[in-house]
């Protein structure tokens, strides 16, 4: 699990995306993004369309392995 920044955009709050996620996905600012939020248990679950989870996931991991070394 990673900690991110709470950073004050306009009269709103915004949560960073780490650099590693944005590009192993090609993320884009300005893309819309599906939320799912659960109050009982202070989640938010963001989904990136236009994506591949298999895809995703092995990009994912093969970076996480890397940054291990």
């Amino acid at each position: 699990m990673t900690k991110q920044k709470i950073i004050k955009t306009g009269h709103s709050l915004s949560v960073t995306i780490p650099a590693h996620f944005v590009q192993a996905l090609g993320i884009k600012s300005g893309q819309e993004v599906e939320t799912e939020v659960d109050l009982e248990t202070g989640r938010i679950i963001y989904k990136f369309s236009g994506t591949k989870q298999l895809s995703f996931v092995s990009r994912f991991i093969k970076k996480e392995k890397k940054e291990k070394r």
